[in-house]
């Protein structure tokens, strides 16, 4: 066998490179180790075995000590120095076994030594011992290197978790400025009231409530404002339209299902109650709940656990229901389509939205509240409404209540170009009498609205044609009033012809605004 071609066999015992110039040293370390099972490397001076190691990596080194050339402890100096190859242990042969030879060889990076002339246990305990340590070694390293990759990986994880968890507070600190109850506009004592139970609900996080009122009222509103002032604030306010989704697909919407589940179900889905874990789920317009799930939530809700849909074990929620209708519940408890025990589980604590026209007094304010919210929005300066607008939003109906306020703020505001908001800016739905503000500052309600009686004395007949006739008498003598007089421009704000002004006033002649129209004294 020649030092050019490295001979090798099994690798059970490893491989191992043997460097010495003795070939009877050579071919009795080949034959013990090879029976041992090992892959034997072998080369006759401390250049080949250099370019060997650097090569074939071997798990071991049997070096001599006494070479010409280069010696055994240079060569060894070498592999240690070599980033290839200064993990493989190195073990000498060496006649010298003085104490100097030993801490020289020690010195050059070996582990251990063999004495000459060998003895074949000791060689094979030796080689096996350190072998093995090698691979211990390896295997260490490789762990080692899998711990810290998946420790960076950990690390990594935590630091998105945590920048996530930073977006989530502010995002959770925004929207709790946004749905707080600085958002809920209002002074009247309807409204006070209103404050007080939200902050009641708020300093009791575990409470189920349900919000009732009619649309546009704000029901979702007085929902976020009980999460975000909560100490569920900084977990997810989810909000679900009971309505809105399809019949067939709500109990998987709500409770989620699992791949397999039916047909179309490829992978695990959340459902609604496992987004909302640890926050708060909003079920608006909860009356329409088909009433064959209605006994489901009604168990989630006792238990505090979903079923997926096709799951064979159940999920563990942490959830407060917050639930909302503008149906009338009572009426359908009497007709048996709302479980009268769901009613009761979520209605622990209830909440009566008013509509609009209950609070008027809150109009101004939610108006130029609007106002400020959509000027900020469209990058435009804050124009304060005139005390003639907030009049006339204040004696409109609003069917649509804050929405529909909104909504017409909104449009008056793009409208105006950012100027000050006029009367033909305003898109108003249908006005009170113009009684309205003084039978409001005296307590009365306007005859139109007041439920006659004996104090009132004898009722006298209407004419329903005539009262029509009147009412759109004062609507055009304000009209001329707010125009100064200015029939065009009235009936340009009306939206009407000169000549059925004229009709209505019965004249044809210029018109002047009357006494009572503008406020004079006779």
């Amino acid at each position: 066998m020649s030092d050019a071609e490295p001979r090798s066999t099994s690798l059970n015992g490893g491989t191992i490179l043997i460097v010495d110039d003795n070939p009877a040293n050579l071919r009795v370390l080949l034959e013990v180790l090879e029976a041992g099972g090992s892959s034997v490397l072998v080369a006759t001076d401390g250049r080949r075995a250099l370019a060997i190691a650097a090569q074939a990596r071997p798990d071991l080194v049997l070096l001599d000590v006494m070479m010409p050339a280069m010696d055994g402890y240079e060569v060894c100096r070498r592999l240690k120095a070599s980033v290839e190859t200064k993990d493989i242990p190195v073990i000498f042969l060496t006649a010298r076994t003085e104490k100097a030879d030993v801490i020289a060889g020690f010195a050059a990076g070996g582990l251990d030594y063999v004495t000459k002339p060998f003895q074949e246990e000791e060689v094979l305990a030796r080689v096996a011992t350190h072998v093995q340590l090698r691979r211990l070694h390896l295997q260490l390293q490789a762990a080692q290197a899998a711990l810290t990759e998946r420790n960076q990986e950990l690390e990594r994880a935590l630091a998105q978790r945590q920048a996530l968890q930073g977006q989530l507070s502010l995002l959770s600190h925004q929207e709790a400025e946004r749905w707080g109850l600085d958002e809920l506009v209002g002074q009247s004592p309807t409204m006070r009231a209103i404050f007080a139970k939200i902050q009641l609900m708020q300093d009791n996080p575990r409470t189920s409530v349900l919000i009732s009122g009619e649309s546009g009222t704000g029901k979702e509103l007085i929902a976020r404002a009980i999460h975000f002032g909560s100490p569920r604030q900084d977990k997810p306010f989810v909000a679900v339209n009971c309505g809105a989704i399809p019949r067939e697909l709500v109990e998987s919407a709500l409770f989620g299902h699992v791949r397999g589940a039916f047909t179309g179900a490829t992978t695990d889905r959340p459902g609604y109650f496992a987004m909302a874990d640890g926050g708060t789920l909003f079920l608006d317009e909860i009356a329409d709940m088909p009433t064959e799930l209605q006994g489901r939530l009604l168990r989630v809700l006792e238990d505090g656990q979903v079923w997926p849909v096709g799951a064979t074990r159940p999920r563990a929620i942490d959830v407060r229901v917050l639930s909302a209708t503008n149906a009338n519940l009572a009426e359908r408890l009497e007709r048996g389509s709302f479980r009268r025990d769901l009613y009761f589980r979520l209605a622990r604590y209830t909440v009566e939205a008013p509509p609009l026209r209950e609070r008027r007094e809150d109009i101004p304010l939610l108006a130029q509240h609007f106002v400020r919210l959509f000027a900020k929005e469209m990058g435009r300066p804050v124009q304060a409404l005139s005390a003639a607008i907030e009049q006339s939003l204040t004696r409109a109906d609003f069917p649509g209540n804050v929405r529909e306020l909104k909504n017409i703020v909104e449009r008056a505001l793009i409208e105006s170009r950012g100027a000050e908001i006029q009367w033909e800016h305003l898109r108003l739905p249908a006005a009170l009498p113009l009684s309205t503000a003084e039978n409001a500052a005296s307590g009365r309600a306007p005859a139109a609205e007041r439920h006659l009686g004996p104090a009132d004395g004898p009722v006298a007949p209407l004419d329903l044609d005539d009262a029509a006739h009147q009412a759109e008498r004062r609507v055009i003598e304000e009209a001329i009033a707010r125009c100064g007089g200015n029939v065009t421009e009235a009936a340009r704000l009306l939206r009407t012809s000169r000549n059925r002004i004229y009709r209505v006033l019965g004249g044809k002649g210029p018109v002047r605004p009357s006494k009572a129209a503008t406020g004079a004294n006779a």
